[in-house]
C-alpha cells in the first residue's frame, strides 16, 4: 500500500466497511430465496468491487479471499453452479475475516490471510474454485493483470458506490478445469466507466462533500458554547430589564435555535447503519444453536446522532443475540407449544419528539419473575426480605444486576454471568433508558430511548439547598405541590397517596446531605423510570433550561446517581443528575 496515498486508503476503507455492512444483510435474504437475481448480482458486485479495491492497494489476503467467493458466485450467475448451505456458510465467515482484514488495516498491521479449509469451501466441483490457486502468483508477476486495476479505474468504483450506478460487468467465469494444474486465467476486460449520478430536475447536479468528523465534532462544541452565552444573555436580559436588550438577544436566541439545529442535522445518521449488521447476526447465531428465526427490520431510516448510532451498536447486538439464545425456543419446543417452527425477533425504531424508541421483540418462551427472584437468591445477589417484597416488574429488573444469569452453562453467545448490566449502564451514558416487558410463553420486549443527540440536553433546573442541579426534561412529567403533613410511611419509605396510585418519594436533600428547610409545603418533581414513576422533593424549582453536557469533575466521576456536568445561565456549574441512579441509591 506504500505506492497509494493516505487518502485513496482511507476511502477505499470506508467504502469497503459499507460494502461489508450491506453483504452481511444481502446474503442473508439470497439464503432465504437463491434464485433471487437481483441479490445474487448484488452479492456478486460486492466481493467483486472489494476484490478490485484490494487488489490496487496490493492487500492479497483480501484478493484471494474476494476471488474465491466471486468465481463461485460467478458461476451461480452463468447457470453453471447452484449454491449449496455450505456456500453461504463460507460467505458469511468470509465477513467476518474480510472484518479483522479492514480492522489489520486501518490500525496499520498486516491483514491476516483466511484459512485455506475456507476458501476451499467455495468449491462447487470437488476442488479449489476456477483459476484461484495462480492468483497469488498472476498478481505478484503481472501488474497488468485483470485483480489489478488502474487509479481512475479505483475511483470510478468509489464513485460507483456512491449512486445507483450500472454495475461493472463482468465476463462469466469459466468452469475449473479438471487438469491438476490449472492454466493461469486471462486477464478480465476493464471495468466499464461507471455512470455519474442523474441530474436533478432543471439541470441541477446533486451536489455532496465528505467531511472529517472531527471538524464537525469541532463546530458542535462551538455551538454549545454559542448555546451557553446564549443562556447567560437571556439571564442578564430578565436581571437588566431593557427593550432593547430584550430585542437582540430574542433575535440572537433564534438564530443560536436555527444553527443548533442545521448543525445538529449534519451529524445525524439513520439507524439502518446498525441495523444492516443484525440480519448476518441473527442468522449466525440462529445456525449455531440449530433454531430458525425470522428477523424483522422496521424503520432503519430513523435518524440519531452519529456518536449515539455508533454508541448503541453493542448493546442492540448483545440484546438480538440474548432474544435468539434466552428467547426463541428450539423448533421441537415451539413445535410442541403450538407456535410456528420458525421464531420471530423484531428490531424497529422510531422517533418520538426530541428522543428516539428502539425495541427489541420476540415471540419466544418469556422471561419468569418468579425464576429470576430465586435466582438472585441463589447468588446472593438480593436478601430474602428484599426478594420478598419484589414486584412483578422489579423481579424483572435483576436481570440488570451485575453477576446475573439464568444460563445453565456458558456459550459464546451469551449467558457469561455478566453483559445486561454493562447494556444498562452503556444505556444509562448515553442519557437513555431500557425497560422490560415480558409475559411467559409469548415473548419479551426491552424498550431503550435515547436522545437524539447527546450535545445538547433540554433539562429541569432544581435546587437542594444552594447548590443547582439539572434533571433531563424527557424523564420528568410533572411538578406539583403537597403539604409536609400529607406525606406517609411505608415500609420505611416515604410515599405521597395520590387518588389513583402511592407515589413513593426521594429527598433529594436527604440524597445529597443537605440540611431540608421546614418549609410547610414540600415541592415534588415527579419523574418516570422505565414503567414506574417516583416523586423527587427539592427546595425550589428554577425552570427549563437548555444545556451543553460536560465530563464530570474527577471528585465525582464514578459516583452514582450523577450523569456529567454542564454551566447554566447564571455562570454557576450545574451536576446533571442520573435519574435510574439516584432511585436505586435512595
Amino acid at each position: 500500500m506504500s505506492a497509494v496515498t493516505p487518502e485513496i486508503a482511507a476511502d477505499f476503507l470506508i467504502e469497503a466497511q459499507e460494502i461489508l455492512d450491506r453483504l452481511g444483510e444481502q446474503l442473508v435474504t439470497l439464503e432465504q430465496d437463491p434464485s433471487d437475481s437481483e441479490q445474487l448480482n448484488a452479492v456478486f458486485r460486492g466481493f467483486h468491487t472489494l476484490k478490485g479495491g484490494a487488489g490496487f492497494l496490493g492487500i492479497q489476503a483480501m484478493v484471494n479471499l474476494c476471488h474465491a467467493a466471486e468465481e463461485t458466485l460467478g458461476l451461480v450467475r452463468a447457470g453453471q453452479a447452484a449454491l449449496e448451505p455450505h456456500h453461504f456458510d463460507a460467505a458469511q465467515q468470509s465477513l467476518d475475516y474480510l472484518q479483522q482484514m479492514l480492522d489489520a488495516i486501518g490500525a496499520g498491521e498486516e491483514p491476516p490471510h483466511a484459512p485455506q479449509s475456507l476458501i476451499d469451501q467455495f468449491d462447487v466441483q470437488g476442488g479449489a474454485p476456477a483459476a484461484h490457486a495462480p492468483v497469488a502468483a498472476t498478481m505478484a508477476a503481472t501488474p497488468a493483470s485483470g485483480d489489478l486495476i488502474t487509479d481512475d479505474e479505483f475511483e470510478a468504483l468509489l464513485d460507483q458506490l456512491q449512486g445507483d450506478a450500472a454495475p461493472t460487468r463482468m465476463a462469466a467465469p469459466a468452469p475449473a478445469p479438471t487438469r491438476p494444474a490449472p492454466a493461469a486465467p486471462k486477464p478480465a476486460p476493464k471495468p466499464a466507466p461507471a455512470a455519474k449520478p442523474a441530474a436533478k430536475a432543471g439541470g441541477e447536479a446533486e451536489q455532496t462533500i465528505r467531511v472529517d468528523t472531527k471538524r464537525l465534532d469541532a463546530i458542535v462544541n462551538l455551538v454549545g458554547e454559542l448555546v451557553l452565552s446564549r443562556n447567560r444573555l437571556k439571564t442578564l436580559r430578565a436581571r437588566i430589564r431593557d427593550e432593547e436588550l430584550d430585542r437582540a438577544v430574542s433575535s440572537l436566541d433564534i438564530a443560536t435555535a436555527r444553527l443548533q439545529n442545521a448543525v445538529m442535522r449534519t451529524r445525524m445518521q439513520p439507524v439502518g447503519k446498525v441495523f444492516s449488521r443484525f440480519p448476518k447476526v441473527a442468522r449466525d447465531v440462529a445456525r449455531q444453536l440449530q433454531k430458525e428465526v425470522d428477523l424483522e427490520l422496521v424503520g432503519a431510516d430513523t435518524e440519531l446522532d452519529r456518536n449515539l448510532v455508533e454508541a448503541l451498536a453493542d448493546p442492540l447486538v448483545h440484546l438480538v443475540r440474548n432474544a435468539i439464545d434466552h428467547g426463541i425456543e428450539v423448533p421441537s419446543l415451539r413445535d410442541a407449544s403450538g407456535k410456528p417452527r420458525q421464531g420471530h425477533v423484531r428490531l424497529s425504531a422510531q422517533q418520538e419528539g426530541d428522543f428516539v424508541t428502539i425495541e427489541i421483540r420476540d415471540d419466544g418462551a418469556g422471561i419468569d419473575p418468579e425464576r429470576l427472584r430465586v435466582k438472585a437468591l441463589e447468588k446472593g445477589l438480593i436478601d430474602p426480605e428484599a426478594a420478598a417484597r419484589l414486584s412483578h416488574d422489579e423481579c424483572l429488573q435483576l436481570i440488570f444486576l451485575p453477576g446475573f444469569s439464568t444460563k445453565a452453562e456458558v456459550t459464546d453467545i451469551s449467558g457469561r454471568g455478566v453483559g445486561m448490566d454493562v447494556v444498562q449502564s452503556r444505556i444509562r451514558e448515553l442519557s437513555g433508558q431500557i425497560t422490560i416487558h415480558s409475559d411467559v410463553g409469548r415473548g419479551s420486549r426491552f424498550v431503550i430511548r435515547v436522545p437524539l443527540t447527546l450535545a445538547i440536553l433540554p433539562t429541569l433546573l432544581v435546587q437542594a439547598g444552594e447548590p443547582v442541579y439539572a434533571l433531563p426534561l424527557a424523564r420528568v412529567m410533572e411538578v406539583l405541590h403537597a403539604p409536609a403533613a400529607s406525606l406517609r410511611w411505608f415500609d420505611g419509605r416515604a410515599v405521597l397517596d395520590r387518588q389513583s396510585h402511592t407515589l413513593p418519594l426521594v429527598d433529594l436533600r436527604d440524597w445529597l446531605q443537605v440540611e431540608p428547610t421546614a418549609a410547610p409545603l414540600l415541592t415534588i418533581v415527579v419523574l418516570q423510570m422505565g414503567d414506574q414513576r417516583f416523586g423527587l422533593v427539592v427546595d425550589q424549582v428554577r425552570g427549563r433550561e437548555e444545556v451543553v453536557i460536560k465530563p464530570l469533575p474527577r471528585a465525582v466521576r464514578g459516583l452514582p446517581g450523577y450523569a456529567g456536568a454542564t454551566l447554566i445561565g447564571d455562570g454557576r456549574m450545574a451536576l446533571i443528575l442520573d435519574v435510574d441512579g439516584l432511585r436505586a441509591t435512595a
